[in-house]
């Protein structure tokens, strides 16, 4: 199983978007998320380490600038999902990477008090 540590870059640029109000509350993560021609049209347009901020974990062992290396996208690539962060938390809980899901966590609380 893959080991991931916590990409803190990532965390700070969604609070960011957090407090900027750039979320959605209600989606369904898995119609929306970013799939693969998503990911490639914005890697066309942005830099790895602009494709890294969307993702809250970096894969340990994995070579950076590929897509390998950035896990648990908590975005569409333009705003953050609370159901992204909620697949988030479940899916790092159901692995056991606690300071990911943590951070999910943490993340999915002030999403929430900022949207009251």
């Amino acid at each position: 199983m893959a080991k991931y540590a916590v990409n803190d870059a990532a965390v700070q640029r969604a609070r960011e978007l957090i407090k900027a109000r750039q979320y959605v509350l209600d989606s369904d993560w898995g119609s929306v998320q970013p799939r693969a021609d998503a990911e490639n049209t914005y890697l066309d347009r942005h830099s790895w380490d602009e494709y890294a901020a969307w993702h809250l974990a970096l894969t340990d062992g994995a070579t950076d600038e590929t897509k390998a290396r950035y896990a648990f996208v908590y975005g569409d690539f333009r705003r953050v999902h609370r159901s992204a962060l909620i697949a988030c938390v479940y899916r790092a809980a159901e692995w056991k990477h606690k300071d990911v899901e943590l951070a999910a966590h943490n993340l999915l609380q002030e999403l929430d008090a900022t949207a009251l």
